[in-house]
């Protein structure tokens, strides 16, 4: 095979993450064990915004393989924000596909269970025609499009719900499971949409299973969450019983809810693409949320 332009030899490869802070990112860079080197970046190291500056400083660190974290994802917010969401979302997810495109390297990008409408009641396939409800949905869908366009060597990983001990070290945003345990001890009512069904993910088995793919991948997108479903409102309460936390806590419709941004009512997400590599699946969501809980810093 012929070296990608611009790599000598017997050159090692080398793994970027973009967003090495965040929940998932913080788990790929601990879970790393390719032959090879891993330089974690965080967005004090680069603005993937700033489109020269990106494309300048992969060059200067020529990798084999990048991986992107980075995202905006405030959905509600994204409504009266398309633009920004959709600069992070898609102009710079094309920025970076084309920078990888022009290295030679693979490019690694994580989109959402919410380019789905929820009109299906059976899980949804990497073959199902995306049809988001939001700007959010939209502009990752848009950054799928630019990444697949824009890098023959593009791999996309669909992710939802996610946990991840990064949030509640303080490392990165937080999560949904850390805002119910905080306000459950704060002892607020809380309000939680019962009818919107998902597959929640631990950032940990899902970053395992990123570098398991990754060196005999065979389709551009993988559909990866933790195994079987629910509701955000089961999630909540599985969530306090496990950490022993007893919290008012009520279930709501989405209507009654009244959330800014649609959210479709049932994403979850069927392993097709994983089977088909002989990849077992992972562990189920509340198994993963009993280790999540018990990995945690006790102080959070």
């Amino acid at each position: 095979m012929a070296e990608p332009p611009g790599r000598a030899r017997g050159h090692r490869d080398r793994f970027v993450v973009i967003g090495a802070t965040g929940q998932l990112g913080f788990d790929l860079v601990r879970t790393f064990a390719q032959p090879g080197d891993l330089v974690g970046l965080s967005s004090r190291d680069i603005d993937i915004l700033d489109a020269g500056r990106t494309r300048s400083t992969l060059a200067d660190l020529r990798p084999t393989c990048v991986l992107n974290t980075a995202a905006y994802n405030l959905v509600d917010r994204a409504e009266d924000d398309r633009q920004q969401a959709f600069a992070l979302n898609a102009d710079a997810v094309g920025t970076l596909a084309a920078a990888c495109q022009a290295l030679g390297a693979t490019f690694v990008h994580f989109s959402t269970d919410y380019v789905f409408d929820g009109g299906k009641r059976t899980p949804y396939l990497e073959s199902d025609e995306p049809h988001p409800l939001s700007a959010y949905g939209e502009s990752k869908l848009a950054g799928e499009r630019r990444a697949l366009e824009r890098c023959e060597r593009t791999v996309i990983f669909r992710v939802s719900g996610l946990f991840g001990v990064a949030a509640a070290s303080g490392k990165s945003k937080g999560n949904f499971v850390e805002t119910m345990l905080r306000l459950g001890r704060e002892g607020k009512k809380l309000r939680v949409v019962a009818d919107q069904v998902l597959g929640p993910s631990y950032t940990l088995d899902l970053a395992r299973k990123v570098w398991a793919v990754l060196p005999k991948r065979a389709h551009s997108i993988y559909h990866l969450t933790s195994a079987g479903q629910t509701s955000w409102y089961d999630f909540a309460r599985t969530a306090l019983e496990r950490s022993g936390i007893a919290a008012d806590l009520v279930p709501v419709t989405a209507a009654e809810f009244g959330a800014r941004a649609r959210r479709p009512a049932y994403s979850v997400l069927a392993h097709a693409n994983l089977a088909a590599l002989g990849e077992d699946d992972l562990r189920t969501w509340d198994a993963a949320l009993v280790a999540y809980v018990a990995e945690r810093p006790s102080s959070a």
